[in-house]
């Protein structure tokens, strides 16, 4: 008897100091924006700078820094290289490539601005959104579409990196 109530105390101390464990939620926001009067798609990215810097570091084999004092212009090449294979967009079936327009620090979180230029008609918007998600499976992307008058969301995760919209 004393050895079941033994298991059943110990049992329930593992159960609840495993129930109350922190898991860190690792999650993006993109918002992509369909400017007609511009011909301009506008792209936004909001990642967890430590999040986004763990993720280069893995790829590029080497300490990074950004958003911060130390940051170099090596690194903003290397987000640069990273974002070009990781999030792809094409329209109307064609690749397009995104131009870096700028980055600010909120926070914890760094903002990347991009957007893509010449675009006078949309009938379709392919987005392949895997950033992060090679450092953690269980990264999620979520991303917001504005596109003309349409507001759609999707979730990008480890089995579903592709969206495809169309109009």
């Amino acid at each position: 008897m004393k050895k079941t109530l033994l298991f059943i105390f110990f049992g329930l101390f593992f159960l609840t100091l495993t129930a109350f464990s922190v898991h860190k939620f690792y999650v993006a926001v993109y918002q992509i924006n369909y400017a007609p009067e511009k011909k301009m798609l506008q792209i936004t990215s909001r990642i967890f700078v430590d999040d986004l810097n763990k993720a280069l570091e893995k790829k590029y084999n080497k300490k990074l820094y950004l958003g911060t004092e130390k940051e170099s212009q090596e690194e903003l090449i290397l987000l640069k290289k990273y974002f070009a294979e990781k999030f792809t967009i094409k329209i109307n079936g064609q690749p397009k490539d995104m131009n870096f327009l700028s980055k600010e620090l909120e926070g914890d979180v760094v903002v990347c601005y991009w957007n893509i230029k010449d675009i006078s008609k949309i009938n379709s918007l392919e987005t392949y959104n895997a950033v992060l998600i090679d450092w953690d499976s269980e990264q999620q992307n979520i991303t917001h579409f504005t596109i003309l008058g349409t507001k759609q969301s999707f979730l990008f995760t480890d089995s579903s990196t592709k969206q495809m919209l169309k109009f």
